[in-house]
């Protein structure tokens, strides 16, 4: 399962990801701001969200609400110390489709997401984009460009689709980072930079590898 949380409280969050990975095996991205929360849900698939109610730059209920008026479709679930019949009401109410208040117990969190997932809400990623003579297919994780295939690593092809995905829009090497490789890794930020490299030189045979374009101390966009 793949879960995005949105939790400024640093040590509840930190708690979270650690039980949510050794306990379920879940791949979970961690967020602390509202804004954050939004950006993520609109660009990458999950299966749950997991919304704090109280965090800077946008509340959880804003951000819901926010993306239900946009048309997202994924499971959402609400936390918050807040535990009235009238707030619960007003979290069901902005979109959210369970609501779990604090302090509550890592298993319950559990059932309650193992829930929410069969319920299926999230949508497909399209198996295939196609972007001119570009495709790249999510499937088989093979990349073609003028009817021949490229071969990418899986890094490489997880980098080149997240770019393909936000095609025109910067995207920075600490988003890049987080979302590739995890963001408790021990990854370097210069090894963005060469995986970037190795797919240039794997598009320069066909004269597509300005399509990968640097956005100095920012991070990259795809472009064409």
């Amino acid at each position: 399962m793949n879960i995005l949380l949105a939790e400024d409280d640093v040590t509840l969050g930190e708690l979270i990801v650690y039980m949510l990975k050794k306990k379920a095996g879940y791949k979970v991205e961690w967020v602390m701001e509202g804004e954050d929360a939004y950006y993520y849900a609109t660009n990458s698939h999950y299966d749950v969200l997991v919304l704090d109610w109280m965090m800077p730059n946008r509340d959880g209920v804003e951000v819901c609400r926010h993306l239900r008026k946009q048309g997202y479709s994924g499971a959402i679930l609400m936390l918050t110390a807040k535990d009235s019949v009238q707030d619960r009401i007003e979290g069901l109410d902005s979109g959210a489709d369970d609501y779990l208040v604090k302090p509550f117990e890592i298993d319950e969190l559990l059932a309650r997401l193992r829930a929410l997932s069969r319920r299926n809400y999230a949508p497909i990623l399209e198996e295939e984009i196609r972007i001119q003579d570009l495709v790249l297919n999510r499937m088989s994780h093979i990349v073609r460009l003028e009817n021949e295939e490229i071969q990418l690593s899986p890094r490489e092809f997880q980098l080149l689709d997240l770019l393909v995905q936000n095609k025109g829009q910067v995207m920075p090497r600490e988003v890049i980072l987080d979302r590739i490789w995890g963001y408790d890794s021990e990854v370097a930020p210069k090894t963005i930079d060469a995986t970037v490299k190795l797919i240039r030189k794997k598009l320069k045979s066909f004269g597509k590898q300005d399509l990968l374009k640097s956005i100095r101390g920012v991070g990259y966009k795809f472009e064409h």
